[in-house]
């Protein structure tokens, strides 16, 4: 399975938007950007679809025309940006590789895409997309695709993270979230398989702490949910673990993300980065 990291930036993205920190200055004078996150599985899957996707297509060489799925974790605009499905199609889009996308969410995410599209979406475009309600422990199948939903604990109504499986091989995708409620860790016992070959994992705060109640991870917490994915089966030693989703406050310099990976034997993620498990 091949897997892309196209952004690996938390909501504010890197430089931030409106920021005029050292850090952010520092990163917009040597040309260092992380924007909002985006991961594409075997070119044709998608996890969350954010306000920098045509930054994706248009720098990052991303093909959105051969997207067959979209998996959205959650309603908020740095990881879904309904309104820019009104250009699948129509004059906007000519020869795309796939005529038909399926996109995947929650009650909200749905509602959100609806509202998104209202105004501008046009019959011919809209009629080629088709949504799907996804609720957490509720698995869904598709096109050789197994997903397996879980709750993530984050502020939008009914935010998902997601164990995904096509071929053989196993993804957890762990992020927006903090550390996992303990009902992910029943269900993922109950759900049993082989160790998954990927875990990505949330990693907004790197070095700081976040805490049991944070809607976002830090590399303690991290290791925690490895430790625990590691016990019931879910994680071993050839499990590759990804960090991503990175804020400007935690400073994800090259220094620090070189010291996370040496000390908690994970690897960060960067725009661009690609994997094949």
């Amino acid at each position: 399975m091949k897997v892309e990291f196209l952004g690996t930036g938390a909501a504010e993205g890197i430089p931030a938007l409106f920021c005029h920190c050292a850090y952010c200055n520092d990163a917009r004078a040597h040309g260092i950007v992380r924007s909002r996150s985006q991961i594409i599985l075997d070119g044709e899957l998608s996890i969350d679809f954010p306000p920098d996707a045509f930054y994706h297509a248009a720098v990052g060489g991303a093909d959105l025309s051969a997207l067959k799925y979209v998996l959205v974790t959650h309603s908020h605009m740095d990881h879904f940006n309904g309104a820019d499905f009104t250009l699948r199609g129509y004059k906007y889009a000519r020869e795309m590789k796939e005529k038909e996308l399926l996109l995947f969410g929650s009650c909200e995410t749905c509602e959100v895409y609806c509202e998104s599209t209202r105004r501008e979406m046009k019959p011919e475009v809209g009629e080629n997309i088709r949504l799907y309600v996804l609720s957490a422990f509720e698995e869904a199948a598709f096109g050789g695709w197994r997903v397996y939903p879980m709750k993530a604990k984050h502020t939008s109504q009914d935010p998902l993270v997601f164990l995904l499986e096509k071929d053989g091989k196993r993804v957890l995708h762990l992020c927006d979230t903090g550390p996992l409620p303990e009902e992910d860790y029943d269900y993922l016992a109950a759900v049993g398989g082989a160790p998954a070959d990927l875990v990505i994992l949330d990693c907004t705060f790197l070095f700081e702490e976040g805490g049991e109640n944070a809607r976002h991870m830090g590399l303690k917490e991290n290791a925690e949910v490895l430790k625990r994915l590691e016990a019931i089966g879910l994680a071993d030693g050839r499990t590759k673990r990804v960090i991503t989703h990175f804020s400007h406050n935690a400073k994800p310099d090259a220094e620090n993300l070189s010291r996370a990976e040496r000390t908690y034997g994970v690897i960060a993620a960067y725009d661009g980065m690609k994997l094949e498990i």
